[in-house]
């Protein structure tokens, strides 16, 4: 069965249009609670939003969903995105759902399902949730039920999930006399992050931590780093640390003001592990949308490589397969198995910065274990996703491209999972041939498939 809803990571869309409307969220929370009901008694399903203004709606939408087939609700207000998942599993609620577009502007919005154990659904378990949505009779499910579910208000989540927090970190571990500078995007991270790293000790500048329903990722937060950059070099700050809306993603600036991407951060992190003997399988796993860098380094310091399909969703199944505990992608979703279920922002930030203390060397020199090779992306909007191989011409550059770089590259041309776009990524050795090869590529999807065409 297509999934015509659950994209990458979830449903997405614009807020009060469709798919991401009231009425389609209150049959979301009704086939979550379906789908999760044990026949134990009411399943708990828990909710938690980032800032985004939609967030009330959707929040309660879906409640009213989980109480109309007899769930019970627990409203975890404002939390972190991995904040849900750590407080689903400690609940030992049925399922945990998150009201987040991550990185996107504030009118798009989104839901995504946490299981019991604090895992991502798998592909099959998010397309029997679909079809489970998709395929059951709501108003014959409901009709003249009398035991509906109750919602509850749990105003301890964020204390909760800092205090876990807290906890993954070594007894003593300390970041007094450290310096940063933290972006939380006027989205969720917003009243964990500071606090968190001001109790170890660090002294923390933050940025964009008033979030007011419309700023949210607004020219801040791990896309756009460059005012926290400044201020790392305005102030002589050790690091600068950027979050996503939700808080599954970071971004870092070392003490130089130049960002270091997640490739670069897994591979500081998993030269230290290595170091120290704590690389527990001695593999790292992210996405084909790596930097070819990351590859050569791991290579060159002993480090097995695993590569998934892109999403961290994916990145995990691959993780629990192949026994690794470190793992993400490029864009900052990091996974650190041993202790979390999921991609996370905050931990991901403190596991960098103890490899920062326990080195004793600044950023600007540990991330010279990676050499990141030129990248250029080029999203192209299609009409349509025929297959690429059946594009003649699109098919012929690549292949032209890919005889060219050798080695010395790589090309990785995709649809977008949950847009109507093709992504065209090229590294080469210089930025002039990386610009170059992208261009071609794109210039003949645009050709054969382009929107504007």
């Amino acid at each position: 069965m297509k999934r015509r809803f659950f994209g990458t990571d979830g449903i997405r869309g614009v807020a009060n249009t469709y798919p991401m409307t009231v009425e389609m969220a209150v049959s979301v929370g009704k086939a979550v609670a379906s789908y999760f009901d044990a026949g134990g008694g009411a399943p708990l399903i828990l909710i938690g939003k980032d800032t985004r203004v939609s967030g009330d709606m959707l929040s309660a939408a879906l409640a009213a969903g989980v109480c109309a087939v007899g769930g019970d609700v627990m409203l975890a207000g404002t939390v972190p995105t991995p904040a849900v998942a750590y407080l689903t599993r400690s609940s030992k609620a049925a399922a945990g759902i998150v009201i987040s577009a991550s990185h996107n502007p504030f009118f798009d919005n989104g839901i995504k399902v946490f299981g019991p154990n604090g895992y991502k659904l798998s592909d099959t378990a998010e397309t029997e949730l679909e079809k489970t949505l998709l395929e059951t009779d709501w108003e014959s499910a409901v009709d003249g039920k009398q035991e509906t579910g109750r919602i509850g208000v749990d105003d301890s989540g964020a204390a909760r999930y800092m205090e876990f927090l807290e906890k993954r970190m070594p007894t003593g571990f300390s970041l007094a006399g450290i310096r940063l500078v933290l972006d939380c995007a006027n989205g969720a991270t917003f009243a964990v992050a500071p606090r968190l790293f001001a109790n170890f000790g660090a002294a923390v500048e933050t940025l964009f931590d008033r979030p007011n329903g419309r700023n949210i990722n607004d020219q801040c937060g791990s896309q756009h780093p460059d005012t926290m950059a400044r201020r790392v070099v305005e102030t002589g700050a050790v690091a600068g640390l950027a979050f996503d809306g939700d808080g599954d993603r970071l971004i870092v600036v070392d003490e130089t003001g130049q960002v270091l991407s997640g490739d670069q951060i897994i591979a500081v992190i998993a030269n230290h592990m290595k170091k120290k003997g704590t690389l527990t399988g001695n593999r790292v796993v992210t996405t084909v949308m790596s930097n070819v860098g990351l590859k050569a380094a791991l290579r060159r310091i002993g480090v097995d490589h695993l590569e998934s399909d892109v999403g961290d969703r994916h990145v995990l199944e691959q993780m629990i397969r192949s026994g690794a505990v470190v793992g993400g992608e490029d864009s900052g979703h990091m996974i650190f198995l041993e202790h979390h279920t999921t991609g996370d922002g905050i931990l991901a930030a403190l596991q960098l910065m103890q490899v920062v203390v326990e080195s004793q060397a600044p950023l600007s020199v540990l991330k010279q274990v990676m050499h990141v090779f030129p990248q250029v992306l080029i999203n192209v909007e299609v009409r349509e996703k025929p297959e690429l191989h059946t594009l003649d011409k699109v098919r012929r550059i690549i292949l032209e491209t890919e005889e060219d770089l050798g080695n010395r590259g790589r090309v990785l041309v995709r649809y977008s999972g949950t847009q109507a776009i093709c992504r065209v990524m090229v590294e080469a050795q210089t930025e002039a041939e990386t610009q170059a090869y992208c261009l071609k590529i794109a210039d003949a999807i645009q050709e054969s498939i382009g929107l504007r065409n």
